[in-house]
């Protein structure tokens, strides 16, 4: 049995109808599997137009940075002067503290040698009184001398004197008593002599006010 062939110019003509026949398929896609399809995407290098650039924009921004930078830097010397006064200020009070502590140091010793020297003072009060205690005088008050040269060395002098007038600062009146070698208003009696450590009372002496 003879097998039929096909002509080739026949065989072009139907791949040409299937190709028509497929894209009408394609135009007649139905409208849900378009809305599927990707969208196109845009082009990366496209920009949306954001309107008219100005030329001096960056310059704008640039100078407000720099006095911003200028500000914060202002703001951090003016930091920097302030804790470097704070800190030599801090030296100098620790250094006047010291200094202090250092001057004052001896205060309680010396408070506790206040009584003897009070009891030498009254020795010499009522033994001078006595010829026979001439000798004994003598020697008390070569003591109370040396013992008064020391103290003062660290500082301790005596306050109050007869004849100089009452001051409240450093003295203490107890009464007034009549004395014609002194004028009104000043010291005529020492009852108990008061002692200061450089600048500091540290007790006041103990008057009769002449009146």
């Amino acid at each position: 049995m003879r097998r039929h062939t096909m002509h080739p110019y026949m065989k072009q003509s139907m791949h040409q109808m299937q190709g028509e026949n497929h894209l009408d398929r394609y135009d007649e896609m139905p409208e849900d599997v378009e809305k599927n399809l990707p969208a196109e995407e845009e082009d990366p290098g496209m920009l949306p137009e954001t309107g008219d650039v100005q030329p001096n924009a960056g310059q704008g921004r640039t100078e407000a940075a720099r006095a911003a930078d200028a500000e914060c830097w202002k703001e951090l010397e003016d930091l920097r002067l302030r804790t470097a006064a704070e800190m030599e200020n801090f030296k100098k009070r620790l250094t006047r503290e010291h200094q202090e502590q250092m001057r004052y140091a001896s205060e309680k010793v010396l408070n506790d040698i206040l009584p003897a020297l009070d009891n030498l003072d009254l020795a010499l009060q009522y033994a001078s009184q006595h010829e026979a205690c001439k000798d004994m005088v003598e020697g008390v008050a070569m003591t109370r001398k040396l013992l008064l040269e020391a103290v003062s060395r660290n500082g301790l002098s005596a306050v109050g004197e007869v004849g100089e007038d009452f001051n409240p600062q450093y003295h203490e009146a107890i009464g007034f008593e009549p004395n014609p070698e002194v004028g009104p208003g000043a010291v005529s009696k020492i009852l108990q002599r008061g002692y200061k450590l450089n600048d500091r009372l540290l007790r006041p002496a103990k008057v009769m006010v002449n009146n």
